[in-house]
């Protein structure tokens, strides 16, 4: 400790001649207050070089503290002139003359301290004058430096800010060592050592507001740093807090005391068990931290290092794209949770998508076309909260759906946009820390659904490459069976008659030709079937009635499975008979199949519109949402163990070549209704006769 104030001493002139070169020969010529900081750091460091000199005892460095405050008033009012306020020089030109006035007469009242050291009192009194006139040279100063910039312009303040904080923090320091030692009686020896020290570093800052090309030091340390300091500041402010008490209970004396401290404790610590670990506190530190102690709201490069690892996450047992994208995009806005919607061949917004959201519950058809066509033409972020409170920027308030504007805790919906074409849309939870979504946000955001949507559709574009070279190997492999087959069924006709003519017995004979005609029947009907595809989608068209074409699927499939008609009511659709049965049995031996044996599967037949419909509903385990968009009507994907995966897809085709749909709604662990569409006959007849065309050539089945 003996080295103390030699080492303070030399460092602090080592910083003040440092400061006084870099003032010198880098400063900005331009600023007036250049040169009297620069002679303000030049006398610092000379201080501090006497005082390592003669020891911290001498006063001799007084002299130099003198001119040094001197400098440092020609300072200030060089930055008054300098701010081009010339109306407020005239009232602060007589206050810094009368400062330098007072200033000058202490060492007059020095050289009176240095003769009257054997008149203890009188030495006593000019001490306490001395340090009377440094409250007053630091009270004048401080007050000056508040004018200077509470009054000077932003763009002055941004000049000014680094000269001023080293000067009022010379002057403050100068305020505390002369009341202490004034209150004291002498001078604390630790203050007193560090002051040449402390006026030195003040004297660096005057280099860096003094650099033309402006001060490159900035506050800006690492977020997790920060979050990590605040929170060991918070923890430990808490267990002083909780010490401080503590430590005074037992002031109230007797045995309650020490109750109540035990009592205490326990709470305390109990509370704090609690507390610490909540995801709430830690998200009100961040964002109040974020707040006030940083510039932007996100740390980007943080942000788009965690976004890139959150995509990149693959591997046999991650979650799909579609959920690590939902994901993505919640971590940067601090949501609990996501939904992906996107759309389908009718820009209708489906599920395809959730995470950490099992909760809310989303219809079939999630949002229609028009909201689509909103999202793509004006690429906007909606905040529901603004929504719900009748903020409409595009229009797009009536187009919402109501089953998220009625859910509180649904907070955004961002689109995915890529060239102009909207992939997708993710629906984001309220955060756990209430607030607005602001302009970086909205920017943050719009830029990641840009880049998730890229990664969604060269996905969709891979899947398509697979799928068109699977069926390339399809089509090649069916052209081989069809070949055979049809060779196979031109032999059996042949085999059938000469088998009329040759064959002695007629029993055999006939036995004989029913079974090869019904071989080659049903060999004849898997060519017509196989050969399909390609063909006139409306080939073969006629009125079909639901009702009877539902009783008869109950009826054929109530010996192995019990299948209940909800509704029968007679409604007569347009289609291919045969078609439509196809599609109708493979639904109903899928809903059987996942259903338990006891649980009966329900045929419902309805007309809405224009349109009839027929829904296999089952009480089975049901399908997830991702499945259900990538996988259910996807060729050779199945759930089956050994399934070829063309079921699904075959009957949506099929139907689509009828001018009808197939839609699918499925939970897992409750079921699946799946809806044949359907347009109905009459409205088909009354177009047709619109076109000029013959509504009686149609057929009645």
């Amino acid at each position: 400790m003996a080295f103390a104030p030699l080492v303070a001493s030399f460092a602090g002139a080592l910083l003040g001649f440092g400061a006084t070169i870099w003032l010198w020969q880098c400063g900005d010529r331009a600023r007036p207050d250049r040169l009297p900081l620069a002679i303000a750091s030049l006398l610092a460091g000379t201080g501090c070089a006497v005082t390592a000199a003669l020891g911290p005892e001498s006063i001799l460095d007084v002299p130099f503290i003198i001119a040094r405050n001197l400098a440092l008033f020609a300072a200030i009012f060089a930055m008054f002139s300098a701010d081009g306020r010339a109306a407020s020089l005239k009232p602060i030109r007589p206050l810094i003359i009368t400062l330098v006035m007072v200033q000058l007469c202490q060492p007059l009242v020095l050289i009176l301290e240095l003769r009257a050291t054997s008149v203890p009192a009188l030495a006593q009194l000019a001490f306490e004058v001395r340090l009377l006139i440094d409250l007053l040279m630091a009270i004048g100063a401080l007050m000056l430096l508040h004018n200077l910039y509470a009054g000077a312009a932003v763009a002055s303040r941004y000049l000014l800010r680094w000269t001023v904080i080293g000067l009022s923090g010379i002057f403050a320091y100068d305020l505390n060592l002369a009341t202490i030692a004034y209150l004291g009686g002498e001078y604390p020896p630790l203050l007193r050592d560090l002051r040449g020290l402390f006026a030195a570093v003040m004297g660096v800052l005057f280099a860096l507001g003094v650099n033309p090309v402006g001060p490159r030091v900035q506050f800006s340390p690492s977020r997790a740093v920060t979050f990590r300091t605040l929170s060991l500041l918070l923890i430990g402010s808490y267990l002083a807090l909780m010490f401080l008490v503590a430590k005074s209970l037992p002031l109230i004396g007797g045995d309650f005391a020490r109750t109540a401290q035990v009592v205490f404790l326990m709470l305390a610590a109990g509370a704090a068990i609690m507390a610490l670990p909540s995801p709430r506190l830690r998200a009100w530190l961040r964002v109040t931290a974020t707040k006030h102690l940083f510039q932007h709201r996100y740390d980007y490069r943080e942000e788009w290092l965690r976004f890139t690892r959150t995509i990149g996450r693959g591997g046999k047992h991650s979650a799909s794209l579609e959920e690590r994208a939902v994901k993505a995009l919640a971590d940067i806005t601090e949501s609990p949770a996501g939904l992906l919607l996107m759309p389908n061949e009718e820009a209708q917004l489906e599920l395809t998508a959730r995470w950490n959201w099992p909760t809310i519950a989303v219809p079939a058809i999630a949002g229609d076309h028009l909201l689509s066509a909103l999202f793509e033409q004006h690429q906007i972020i909606i905040a529901l909260d603004e929504a719900r409170s009748g903020i409409d920027h595009h229009g797009e308030t009536p187009h919402i759906p109501g089953w998220l504007a009625d859910a509180e805790d649904v907070w955004a919906m961002v689109p995915l946009i890529h060239f102009d074409r909207l992939v997708g849309v993710v629906v984001l939870a309220r955060p756990r820390i209430e607030r607005r979504l602001d302009w970086e946000d909205f920017d943050l955001l719009r830029v990641a659904g840009q880049q998730l949507a890229s990664y969604l559709s060269e996905q969709a574009g891979q899947q398509a490459l697979m799928d068109a070279s699977r069926f390339d190997d399809f089509n090649r492999r069916m052209a081989f069976v069809m070949h055979d087959i049809k060779n196979l069924a031109s032999q059996l006709s042949l085999l059938a008659a000469n088998a009329q003519k040759h064959a002695d017995n007629p029993a055999f004979r006939a036995d004989m030709l029913v079974t090869l005609r019904n071989s080659a029947d049903k060999l004849s009907a898997l060519l017509a079937r196989l050969g399909r595809y390609g063909s006139n989608p409306m080939q073969d068209v006629r009125s079909i009635d639901l009702a009877e074409l539902a009783r008869s699927l109950a009826e054929r499939f109530r010996p192995v499975h019990p299948v209940l008609l909800t509704r029968d009511e007679s409604v007569h659709v347009m289609g291919n008979s045969e078609a439509l049965e196809q599609t109708l049995v493979h639904l109903v031996q899928n809903a059987i199949d996942a259903s338990d044996p006891e649980m009966p599967v329900c045929i419902d037949v309805s007309a809405e519109g224009l349109h009839g419909m027929i829904e296999v509903i089952d009480t089975g385990c049901g399908m997830s949402p991702e499945f259900v968009r990538s996988g259910l009507f996807k060729p050779f994907v199945s759930s089956k163990p050994g399934g070829f995966g063309i079921g699904a897809f075959e009957a949506r085709e099929l139907v689509k070549a009828m001018g009808g749909r197939v839609t699918v709604e499925s939970r897992e662990g409750l079921g699946t209704r799946f809806s044949v569409v359907l347009p109905l006959a009459d409205a088909v007849r009354l177009l047709d006769g619109q076109n000029g065309n013959d509504p009686s050539k149609q057929e009645v089945a």
